[in-house]
């Protein structure tokens, strides 16, 4: 519950500074033909954004021990997968970047790079297990990758009131992904899963910048209830920082 309202006052937070900046160039649609994704972008979150680690700090840091589920509502099924977790099985098998898949890459320590691929296509770059994540603006059918599965996105308009320019965020759904763990200590999501994210910038008056991202995974086969977490980053200055580090099973 206090999760909750912690992502309820950061959302709160995230429409009271982004402001003009967070207005899509061109007004209300049907004014203007459709644009890319690219040019109807509500905020610029290109660059390299560094994780701040401001909460569940003992769950992203390290790994968990083994049956620590804390904050995470388990099915029994769930429980009793993450209760045989045994990271060594997953070395051998070749497996080793469970934890990095899309519920679970955002919440890792370390450093993301976002670029445009291309004016319908985000990407995201992750140098804690040096993966890749594909953001699809576009309606056809796009490839995935085994532990990044298929991300849909959109700028979601959100409508303020008479005479007030819309606000927004970047909304994406991620599904088809490859089983994996929420958290690296076992707690598993299955191919079933959901990952629905929110993305927002907000711009502090000393020049500041933060990448605000709120996340929902829902997963009938594992969980008893939805997921709902959040992570933060800071705008990187310089790019000294970045070290591609590979997945670790624990």
């Amino acid at each position: 519950m206090k999760l909750a309202i912690r992502i309820l006052l950061t959302v709160a937070a995230t429409v009271g500074c982004i402001g003009l900046e967070a207005q899509g160039p061109g007004g209300p649609p049907g004014q203007q033909p459709p644009r890319t994704a690219k040019a109807a972008a509500f905020y610029d979150i290109t660059g390299e954004w560094v994780a701040v680690v401001t909460e569940d700090w003992r769950y992203r840091m390290f790994a968990p021990k083994k049956g620590d589920f804390g904050g995470i509502s388990l099915n029994p099924e769930g429980r009793k997968l993450a209760n045989a977790w045994d990271p060594a099985k997953d070395e051998a098998a070749g497996e080793q970047c469970k934890a990095y898949g899309a519920p679970g890459l955002m919440r890792m320590p370390g450093r993301i790079r976002i670029s445009w691929q291309d004016d319908q296509t985000l990407k995201i770059e992750s140098d804690s297990g040096e993966q890749v994540r594909l953001l699809h603006f576009d309606a056809s059918e796009t490839p995935g990758t085994a532990w990044q599965g298929v991300s849909k996105a959109n700028w979601e308009r959100v409508p303020v009131g008479f005479g007030v320019p819309p606000i927004g965020s970047l909304k994406v759904v991620t599904t088809r992904m490859k089983p994996g763990y929420l958290r690296r200590n076992g707690v598993p999501y299955s191919a079933g899963a959901t990952l629905t994210e929110y993305l927002d910038r907000v711009n502090e008056p000393g020049g500041t910048s933060y990448l605000l991202v709120s996340m929902t995974v829902e997963d009938p086969a594992y969980l008893a209830q939805p997921f709902v977490t959040s992570a933060h980053f800071r705008k990187a200055a310089e790019s000294s920082g970045w070290k591609l580090t590979p997945c670790a099973a624990k």
